[in-house]
């Protein structure tokens, strides 16, 4: 992997951790595109090796002028992921317009394009978590960030593109790098912090009978198999559609809150807390990735159970002192 390849996001969480791997790949010809801002989201671009970072808006523009030279692919990670963002203007044109135009001189000039989707795309999971072409048009997400999302997919699905190009439906995900995304960091992130500072964990209580408190299930997503998966379509160009990025398997609040517990070496301690009304009728109680359409596709490798995947990110990332501050 010696060629150009941009990375849309990459100093945010799922970019940053695809661009390290690529540099453990012999690729350091990366062009990185970022907002940065005042915090301390810069961290995430310390042992990182690439030939430029630029604005988001100047990137596009150094793409569409050609100041970038030839690109070998370009992996759109890059978006607002707030679920709770309320510009809708704005998500448009950062989720999709912006998607659309990096998509269009992608095809023009014969360069690999992955973008990220989102299982919030699937809204409640009513219709079920199925990646085929047949079911994407009928979903219902239940905010504005998903339906940006959305949005692009069927976009692209109308004009028949989704043959040429990849869109990553990435579920829970979680691991390094995550800390500058504050309250839209990982519940694993979460917990760990909670069990340094106070040796507990606090949890929705559940508010629908068929299942108990801390039941709820996700599908959560190591980053370290969110990127072997994105790694996969950037080798294997031949590959186009749709994807879901998750295990397959569903797992509880419970069950990811106790290996939190395991991994810092902490008695479990949960409490059970109400959940604000004005996300009762937004809370999906389950997530579970239809991963047969990914396989079909090639992809091989076993995802990481949560046991281990929490262990991993507890013991590399997670010190008691990063925990507290939330890991970067």
């Amino acid at each position: 992997m010696a060629k150009t390849i941009a990375v849309t996001g990459g100093g945010g969480f799922i970019g940053r951790n695809l661009a390290a791997a690529l540099n453990a790949r012999g690729c350091d010809d990366l062009i990185l595109a970022d907002r940065l801002g005042c915090d301390e989201k810069w961290r995430n671009l310390l042992g990182l090796r690439f030939e430029d970072i630029l604005d988001p808006g100047d990137f596009l523009s150094a793409v569409e002028t050609g100041k970038l030279g030839e690109l070998d692919a370009i992996v759109h990670l890059g978006a607002c992921s707030s679920t709770t963002e309320r510009d809708a203007d704005y998500l448009l044109r950062n989720n999709y317009h912006f998607t659309r135009a990096l998509c269009e001189w992608s095809l023009r000039h014969k360069t690999r394009f992955i973008y990220a989707s989102s299982a919030a795309t699937y809204g409640d999971g009513s219709l079920g978590y199925s990646d085929e072409d047949a079911a994407t048009p009928a979903l219902r997400p239940l905010n504005m960030y998903g339906y940006s999302k959305h949005l692009f997919d069927l976009w692209a699905l109308r004009r028949g593109l989704l043959d040429r190009i990849v869109g990553l439906k990435y579920f829970n995900v979680y691991g390094s790098h995550e800390g500058h995304k504050g309250e839209m960091r990982s519940m694993v992130n979460k917990a760990c912090a909670q069990i340094a500072n106070s040796g507990k964990v606090q949890l929705f209580k559940s508010h629908r009978p068929e299942y108990r408190d801390g039941e709820q299930r996700r599908d959560f997503v190591y980053v370290k198999d969110a990127v072997a998966v994105t790694l996969y379509f950037l080798e294997n160009r031949g590959v186009g559609g749709l994807f879901n990025c998750g295990t397959g398997e569903a797992r509880t609040w419970n069950d990811l809150v106790k290996a939190a517990f395991t991994a810092m070496r902490k008695p479990c301690n949960i409490e059970y807390i109400e959940m604000p009304e004005a996300l009762r009728g937004k809370y999906q109680y389950l997530t579970q990735a239809e991963t047969g359409k990914l396989r079909r596709a090639g992809y091989s490798r076993s995802f990481t159970s949560i046991e281990d995947g929490v262990a991993d990110y507890v013991a590399t990332c997670l010190t008691p002192r990063r925990a507290v501050e939330g890991s970067r």
